[in-house]
């Protein structure tokens, strides 16, 4: 199996992390400085612009004949995916001589939307401006934003798509007592959830993403539920005949800004990319499903009584506030959680 040395990674992560972006609240304007200084080494393309005139574009890499076409943030907050590509793309920067980078970008050509929903991005809502979620719009293509992706799909034909969300605190990594940090998922094509070529060749990458992140986190990937939603992007995608790869960034401990989680995806997306510039068969799919389910088993935090018949769960939400972002507990479950596991627990007298 074509694999990273996961050491090496580890070695140079910090050199190639773009730390002008962190946090959870990414917008355009965080990325536009950043936008034009990849100009200057990558193919800058505006292709679009969002339902309220925020710029929209695409980057282009690689001259392979292998395409793989990468976006981040159509839901507006979940940026992990988007803090990610910016490593991505210095990592590809800083080691253009490598013989690792040269095998990518001679067997492969990437075209990335940073940033599909600028207008979420700024209200930190998962809908665009208009209140569309565009993972939920691949049929009826109301959003600007969608018509703009399906526009890039069409005249790309790409092999592999990756296709960058963020999952909730609440998930955890079945049979363990982990938070999911990452999860993978191979869409389905239909309702009976089949094992389509494509599908197999989707579930062959994601077998080498998995393999990395477990030598680094183990037991804390998760295989999201692959039941099938007929107006859901990836699951369009895969069935007009374009393998597309889903990466939930979600929770590590004490990692609620996921800036840890931010170099899991790197790592996955790196992985991805070179396992698919490497090869040219794809038929392996059992590993995929080793991957444990990701289950809803987690709240931020609980407070313990002592028997369980009075514990109390509560969850962050997340918001912006004086034009920052903030998290506030809100309580959520009362009773006996004895099934549930808290990122924080905190023992209390009855």
């Amino acid at each position: 199996m074509s694999s990273i040395s996961i050491e090496f990674l580890e070695e140079k992560y910090f050199q190639i992390k773009e730390k002008s972006i962190e946090g959870r609240w990414i917008t355009f304007d965080d990325i536009e400085s950043l936008l034009l200084k990849n100009q200057k080494k990558n193919e800058l393309i505006q292709i679009g612009s969002s339902e309220k005139g925020i710029p929209i574009y695409k980057i282009k890499i690689g001259k392979g004949k292998k395409k793989i076409l990468i976006w981040t943030q159509m839901h507006g907050n979940e940026s992990t995916g988007t803090k990610a590509i910016f490593d991505l793309l210095n990592f590809i920067t800083e080691f253009s001589n490598s013989d690792l980078v040269e095998k990518i970008l001679n067997k492969v050509e990437i075209q990335i939307i940073p940033m599909l929903n600028p207008d979420g991005s700024l209200a930190y809502t998962r809908v665009n401006s208009n209140g569309i979620d565009l993972n939920r719009d691949a049929v009826n293509l109301v959003a600007k934003e969608s018509r703009i992706l399906r526009k890039v799909l069409e005249s790309f034909n790409p092999d592999f798509c990756f296709n960058l969300h963020d999952q909730r605190t609440i998930f955890g990594v079945e049979g363990t007592h982990n938070p999911a940090t990452i999860s993978f998922l191979a869409p389905s094509e239909e309702e009976t959830r089949s094992l389509t070529t494509g599908r197999i060749q989707t579930m062959d990458v994601i077998g080498s993403m998995n393999n990395l992140l477990q030598q680094i986190i183990p037991n804390h990937i998760g295989r999201y539920t692959d039941e099938f939603y007929p107006s859901a992007t990836g699951d369009n995608f895969q069935k007009m005949g374009h393998n597309t790869i889903l990466i939930e960034a979600g929770h590590f401990p004490n990692d609620y800004k996921r800036e840890e989680v931010r170099k899991f995806n790197f790592y996955a997306l790196i992985q991805g990319i070179f396992y698919i510039s490497q090869n040219n068969k794809f038929e392996n799919h059992t590993e995929y499903f080793s991957i444990p389910n990701n289950i809803k088993n987690f709240y931020d935090v609980i407070y313990r009584s002592k028997n369980n018949k009075k514990d109390i769960a509560y969850q962050y939400a997340e918001q912006i506030e004086s034009n920052k972002f903030a998290l506030t507990l809100v309580k959520k479950k009362e009773g006996d959680l004895s099934f549930y596991l808290g990122h924080k627990e905190i023992n209390k007298s009855d």
